[in-house]
């Protein structure tokens, strides 16, 4: 009895489909490896599931057949051409160097240059920028220049209270010097006269008493007579 021949079609059913799937994935891998023993041929299967799973054999090592392959006269024309990637990476760097250059146009602009291929309305829309800009700048210049103002009255007042804290500190200070120099003021004149201190009562021959107080050094030459009293 002859075999049915089977459609060759997706299987609709996933558990009828797997199985077919490892059977024959088996069955190829089999008939590869035949093919590189029976005809000395170099051989490199990568398989590929529904799931993404990888299945691969080599008959030598994978990347020198993968070189090989890469290296065949066919296939140079095929990797002289960019890659999907490098051509992805080009177009990113054209759409970046284009929007660099409209930035920097807008630049110019809002300096007050390359103005000519500008339209009046084109005009009045770099108009209300600048002067929303201008807006912006000037809010901000106020918030800064009202921060500082109020740093500055913020350290002015601290400085005085610094200050009067000073003064009290000094008023103490001279409170409790104050009692030491009343002390001194206080004292006994006659106590705080030097005990050296000697006083001369000389009787001139005028008949003229002279009454002098001296240091403990000698006694002075004068023309009083000889006549003289010594008082402690």
């Amino acid at each position: 009895m002859a075999r049915e021949k089977i459609k060759i079609r997706k299987i609709d059913n996933i558990t009828a489909r797997q199985v077919t799937f490892s059977k024959r994935r088996r069955g190829l891998l089999k008939k590869a490896e035949e093919l590189a023993v029976l005809c000395d041929a170099d051989v490199a299967l990568i398989i590929f599931s529904a799931t993404g799973k990888l299945f691969d054999y080599g008959s030598s090592s994978m990347a020198d057949i993968l070189g090989k392959y890469k290296m065949h006269p066919n296939n140079l024309d095929k990797f002289d051409q960019p890659s999907l990637q490098l051509q992805l990476e080009n177009h990113d760097h054209t759409g970046l160097r284009k929007e660099v250059a409209e930035k920097s146009q807008e630049l110019r602009q809002m300096r007050g240059e390359d103005l000519r291929g500008l339209s009046i309305q084109d005009l009045q829309k770099l108009e209300k920028v600048l002067e929303a800009g201008l807006n912006r700048v000037l809010e901000t210049k106020g918030e800064r220049i009202a921060n500082e103002i109020t740093n500055i009255q913020r350290k002015r007042a601290e400085l005085l209270e610094e200050n009067s804290r000073l003064k009290q500190k000094m008023m103490m200070i001279s409170k409790e010097s104050m009692p030491l120099i009343i002390e001194l003021d206080s004292l006994n004149p006659e106590e705080g006269r030097s005990s050296e201190s000697i006083t001369y009562i000389c009787s001139c021959n005028s008949g003229v008493t002279n009454v002098r107080s001296c240091s403990s050094g000698p006694l002075l030459e004068d023309d009083c007579s000889d006549t003289s009293l010594k008082l402690g």
